[in-house]
């Protein structure tokens, strides 16, 4: 009995007797896991980001709308989906590469407390919000349907980073719970300081990053208590499509939109996922997670 719990509590991708963080197979020289670790592969994500963005507009900047990326199908295409989906493809690579993928996919063999389903059932809220307050008589078919690719493209790249790869690596340098939550939910936040780059004003930089802190953590909380990264994943794909319908563009602020009961659901959605963010600071218990187990 004891020695099958042992094999439980083992990483799928740990042989027995592995030191901690050991990973069978997988790339060479990526060093012990560390908090630092976690952060250079956040950093050489977002270079590598920025860096195919840069080429695409050489390339093709003339099919982007500047201002207005929704505009146009194509200007989505080349703006979002194309940038973020190499990117995604690039991750999902170095997470078979690294031997990773049974433990960032798998199911964990724990799921969390009750009060954690408060997560996705706000998360669900707010896109509803944003689909009731979308002006739907507005947008074609093509540039629904561009926005649904990209939210996918979305989805998949940034909670895979984060919620992946990140939280990945906090678990196999053995940190506790709370602190796993933190450095993924604030990697995850800090990723959409980039925003000023694009030309986005300080304010709206400063607001977004305290929500994303606050939508981070619930998508840690809800991949947590589904035991599955596959349900934060489809979540966030629904929701940044839904948020830029509802806007109007990607640059806006989230809670931008004009009155009525949508909108004010999303406004209520939006500053109570900020607050469980920070509740669940305190809410969640300091010990070490438990690993995955497929």
């Amino acid at each position: 009995m004891n020695d099958q719990r042992r094999r439980l509590l083992l990483r799928p991708d740990e042989p027995t007797g592995a030191p901690p963080g050991a990973a069978g197979g997988g790339l060479r020289g990526l060093g012990r896991p560390s908090t630092s670790q976690a952060v250079v592969i956040v950093v050489a994500y977002l270079v590598s980001y920025l860096l195919v963005g840069w080429v695409i507009g050489l390339l093709a900047g003339d099919r982007i709308v500047e201002g207005d990326i929704p505009a146009t199908a194509g200007s989505v295409f080349f703006a979002l989906i194309l940038p973020i989906g190499i990117g995604a493809l690039a991750l999902v690579g170095f997470t078979r590469a690294a031997g990773w993928t049974r433990s960032v996919f798998g199911r964990r063999a724990d799921r969390g407390p009750r009060w954690m389903w408060l997560a996705p059932a706000l998360v669900c809220l707010a896109i509803l919000g944003h689909a009731g307050t979308v002006e739907w008589s507005t947008w074609s078919a093509a540039r629904i349907a561009a926005l649904a690719l990209a939210g996918l493209c979305i989805g998949l790249a940034e909670e895979l980073l984060t919620r992946g790869l990140v939280v990945k690596v906090l678990r196999d340098a053995r940190h506790s719970e709370r602190h796993v939550m933190l450095g993924s939910s604030l990697l995850f936040a800090l990723l959409h300081l980039s925003n000023l780059l694009s030309g986005m004003k300080p304010g709206t930089v400063a607001a977004t990053v305290v929500y994303t802190f606050g939508f981070g953590t619930c998508m840690y909380l809800t991949m947590r208590v589904t035991g599955t990264i596959w349900a934060a994943i489809v979540l966030h794909a629904l929701t940044d499509p839904t948020t830029i319908l509802a806007a109007g563009g990607v640059d806006e602020a989230v809670t931008s939109q004009g009155g009525g009961v949508w909108s004010l659901l999303t406004i209520a959605t939006t500053i109570l996922m900020v607050v469980l963010g920070l509740a669940a600071v305190f809410l969640v218990k300091g010990r070490r997670p438990l690993p995955q187990v497929s």
